[in-house]
């Protein structure tokens, strides 16, 4: 991502006047609500994708701070596959894709652990170990409505630094009586060519002062994935550091090839700033998902005064998939340089680094690799509800339960064959080809050069619970001589975390526990063989003109494990991390006239006070000098309290003109994977990672303010400036070194002793602002022209700035991970009589993925799809409905630092539905 200009921060005041000058400029004509007095036949009425906008355009204007929402005609209205995908169209919010899914949320640009989510008000469980919720879990299907806040107030849970999503399941008296939907449709994947059928059906009734719903949604995904991936760099060090022949063969070969020497290898600054390709992979993902959820609600409501309800959610993720890999891994131990073809000194000129673009080497690792990934997590929520107005008091009560269960069960099945060849970039990825060397091998077509390797296994549970309790206690006043106070407020909550992980692997090298009766004797030419494209079926490889051939994961799950094999878990993985918090509030409403102009506001002010408690196996030195674990858990705590202010406004400069503004605290918690007391190795990059029960949440301090104009026939037009100022980021950070760790490769023999970095999770010093400008608007064109009456655009547009540099061990500037530059939606539309259609175009800008080996920065690259919906009302109950996701089939691409270095380039193609919809 290329960093904005500071200039943006500077120029924001004129581009928010700009807005409101602009907004102030909207004919009269538009400006004006239709007048109550009319007759009947000029009344508007709005239903269907025009209806929903209304609705949420409704419920934003009776928000006293920042936030957009999505109810269920909007939700369904889509072509999504999962409640992320809904979200997508919302000021500020986009989603991250995982092979053409969308997985998680992004509020205006910032990482997905900065959002704090929410189901019917209680804290969302996803099995994950992070604080980010994995929305591909929840079927949209299932949802009522959907509320973005980007300016907390002292009530909230907690306010996340990004914002927070709020999810809201219907009840049976949002729309009383009885009520009956259904839909039933079969998508269609243009790479796979399957055809997946989903099924949702919604009931519910009311009876006198009770109501009863109940809603399923069952769905199935048949999704295949291409990608040319794992081109990443690596330093030349991985050879300078062995001090053997290897390092004198790839110097000598540096300094002719390239000109390159240098003057200390053991100066990593400068050795770690020539580089090479890593691993350059082929790879065909065939992902199988299978989605059920339930909910329902239970509601007793004798009077608008009071209510009762119990809420249920209920659901079932479940993937397989099936990755088949063909790889040349350039970076082997046995491996050096051998000839240089082509490098590059100028790309990346201005931060010192050579690039290796085209080389070849004398014993590259060439793999083929059957993987196969089993996923299942099954969510639950209960809760229960009191609202109570007795006068001029006002009483919530609320309790519940989140939990998810997640269970991992993943194996590979691993050929090897050692030859010389040649890797290089080309345009979309990169390449491995033959040599000019002697006993070279085409990889693709040489089974009888690759040996049996390893089966290998692993195996992760992991149980996420949470339990809350909440009261809410609020007194509106009409006080004479003090009319500006109109409510007080109060409350308390307590909730109550826990994470607990097993996990486990082992590697299988013959028909027993232990055996190694096939190493080095198995061939992979032993295994039947099939064409890749057969055993994942579909069209042909839509990233390269290739075909390969491999063993089936069924044939390798069948063959390979022995009867009545499981995984067994070991006691260094597991963890517990249990989190409990107190928190109370208190805050106070004004209403006054601040001249001709009324003036809302809410301030307040609440305190969290968090307890974390950490446990695990931990490494101890053995008395004989080898490494163990402690015979049992043991455990680290940590606490931290916090004041979190805040306080919103709203001004009505006219009845559809309005100015908001908010200024808060806010936080976001550690992820409770980075609060686990364990460590882990990575001996591939010579490492160990601890975690740390002594974090500290991550603070922001933020204030926002925006105009809002709102125009006749359901339109709007806002703009926002925002900034926050995040301190205590959570950053790995080296804090050790364990010297003589012995590291061994695959076939069992030493590859060295070597000192192990130790990194942890902290807080990192200091802070970084984030600022930025968010557009939206909502017009439907009949308020220009009559002719283009039902027609309409809803869209919007984020753009943000940041100071943030850092986290790269090589000093290169980067921003924050997860955090894009700009984002935008647009949604043309059309809704009149029985025909109904949206083309949407989504585009998230480049950001930081992650930074390899703490060094270089690997950028996913902006990314933007098309999408369409069509409908047709048959009757007044049936509808026909149509709908495209990724139309013109985008490919996801990546690079490290710059694009003519690709690390990335992956096609899922577009998925195609067709479905009818009844309501009765």
């Amino acid at each position: 991502m290329k960093t904005e200009p500071k200039g943006l921060r500077r120029a924001a005041p004129f581009l928010i006047g700009g807005a409101i000058a602009a907004l102030a400029a909207v004919p009269a004509s538009a400006q004006t609500a239709p007048d109550a007095a009319e007759d009947a036949e000029s009344e508007i009425v709005v239903s269907g994708y025009s209806g929903s906008l209304q609705k949420a355009i409704d419920m934003k204007r009776d928000t006293i701070g920042f936030s957009d929402s999505i109810i269920a005609t909007d939700i369904a209205d889509f072509p999504d596959q999962n409640l992320s995908e809904a979200l997508q169209r919302l000021p500020g919010v986009t989603i991250e894709r995982d092979k053409g899914l969308g997985t998680r949320v992004n509020v205006r640009g910032l990482p997905s652990e900065f959002t704090f989510v929410s189901i019917n008000k209680l804290a969302t469980a996803s099995g994950s170990g992070g604080r980010d919720v994995e929305f591909d879990t929840f079927a949209s299907e299932l949802i009522q409505s959907v509320t973005v806040q980007k300016s907390p107030t002292a009530a909230d849970e907690e306010g996340g630094i990004a914002g927070s999503v709020a999810i809201r399941t219907a009840r049976p008296f949002d729309q009383p009586g009885l009520r009956l939907v259904g839909s039933a449709e079969g998508a269609y994947n243009s790479i796979s060519r399957e055809v997946d059928p989903n099924f949702s059906f919604l009931a519910s009734n009311t009876f006198g002062d009770f109501g009863v719903l109940i809603s399923v949604a069952k769905q199935q995904r048949t999704n295949r994935t291409d990608s040319n991936s794992g081109i990443n760099f690596r330093p030349i060090s991985r050879w300078t550091d062995k001090g053997n022949a290897q390092t004198r063969q790839t110097l000598d070969v540096l300094q002719r090839d390239a000109g390159i020497t240098f003057g200390d290898l053991k100066n990593k600054d400068e050795v770690n700033r020539v580089v090479f390709l890593d691993k350059v992979g082929d790879r065909m993902y065939l992902n199988d998902q299978d989605r059920l959820g339930l909910s329902g609600s239970l509601q007793y409501k004798p009077s608008d005064r009071f209510s009762l309800s119990f809420d249920a959610f209920l659901g079932s993720y479940k993937t397989h998939e099936d990755e088949y890999d063909a790889a040349g891994y350039a970076a082997s131990s046995t491996s050096a340089l051998d000839r240089i073809y082509d490098y590059d000194d100028s790309t990346l000129a201005d931060d010192g680094i050579v690039v290796i673009r085209d080389a070849a080497y004398t014993r590259t690792q060439h793999e083929f690799l059957s993987k196969e990934f089993i996923n299942k997590t099954d969510y639950r929520q209960f809760g229960g509800e009191m609202n109570w107005d007795a006068g001029d008091w006002h009483i919530d009560l609320l309790g519940g339960y989140s939990g998810a269960k997640k269970t991992l069960d993943n194996s590979n099945l691993k050929h090897v064959a050692y030859a010389p060849s040649r890797t290089r970039y080309t345009k979309n990825g990169g390449e491995t080809i033959p040599s000019d060397a002697a006993g070279t091998i085409d990889m693709y077509n040489s089974p009888d050069s690759y040996l049996f390797e390893a089966y290998e296994t692993t195996r992760e549970k992991i149980k996420d619970d949470k339990y809350a309790a909440q009261l809410d206690v609020s007194r509106t006043f009409e006080i004479a001589g003090f009319e500006a106070l109109k409510r007080i407020a109060f409350g308390g909550r307590y909730t109550n975390k826990a994470n607990e992980r097993w996990y486990g692997e082992e590697k299988l090298q013959g028909p027993s526990r232990g055996s190694v009766a096939w190493v080095n004797t198995r061939r992979l030419s032993d295994s039947p063989l099939e064409d890749v494209t057969e055993i994942v079926g579909g069209q042909s490889y839509q990233v390269r003109d290739l075909n390969w051939q491999m063993i089936s994961n069924d044939y390798a799950r069948s063959f390979f494990r022995p009867d009545g094999f499981v995984t067994p878990f070991q006691d260094s993985n597991y963890y517990k991390v249990r989190e409990e918090t107190f928190a109370g509030y208190a805050m106070i409403d004004f209403r006054f006239d601040l001249g001709p102009v009324p003036l809302f506001v809410n301030a307040g002010a609440r305190y969290i006070d968090t307890k974390v408690k950490s446990e695990g196996f931990h490494q101890v030195q053995n008395e004989d000098g080898s490494t163990g674990y402690t015979p049992a858990p043991i455990s680290s705590t940590g606490r931290y309290g916090k004041v979190l202010p805040a306080i919103t406004l709203r001004a009505e400069i006219n009845d559809n003109l309005l100015i908001r503004a908010a200024a808060s605290q806010t936080l976001i918690r550690p992820a409770l994977t980075d609060l686990a007391y364990k460590r882990t190795a990575s001996f591939n990059n010579f490492r160990f990672t601890d975690g740390n029960p002594g974090l500290k949440p991550t603070y922001a301090d933020q204030w926002e303010v925006g105009a809002e104009q709102y125009l006749g026939n359901g339109g709007i037009v806002s703009a926002s400036y925002f900034w926050k100022k995040i301190k205590g980021v959570i950053q790995n950070q080296m804090t050790g070194i364990v010297p003589g760790v012995t590291k061994y490769n695959a076939n069992g023999t030493i590859d060295g002793v070597y000192d192990f970095e130790v990194y942890q999770p902290v807080n990192a010093a200091g802070s970084y602002t984030v600022s930025g400008v968010e557009l939206a608007a909502v017009i439907p064109f009949g308020m220009v022209m009559s002719a283009l009456d039902g027609f309409g655009v809803n869209a919007n547009y984020t753009f943000l700035d940041s100071s943030l540099t850092g986290q790269s061990d090589l000093g290169i500037p980067t921003s924050p991970i997860g955090l894009a530059d700009n984002v935008y939606n647009v949604t043309l539309y059309y809704d009149r009589g029985p025909i109904g259609a949206r083309l949407s175009f989504n585009r998230k800008g480049e950001y930081v993925e992650y930074i390899q080996n703490n060094m270089y920065p690997v950028y996913r690259d902006a990314y933007g799809q098309f999408d369409f919906a069509a409908s047709y009302q048959l009757t007044d109950n049936v509808r026909l409905e149509v709908q495209g996701i990724n139309i013109t089939g985008e490919p996801t691409r990546g690079y490290t630092m710059d694009p003519s270095f690709p690390t990335l380039y992956e096609k899922s193609g577009s998925r195609w539905t067709l479905g009818v919809r009844a309501q009765f």
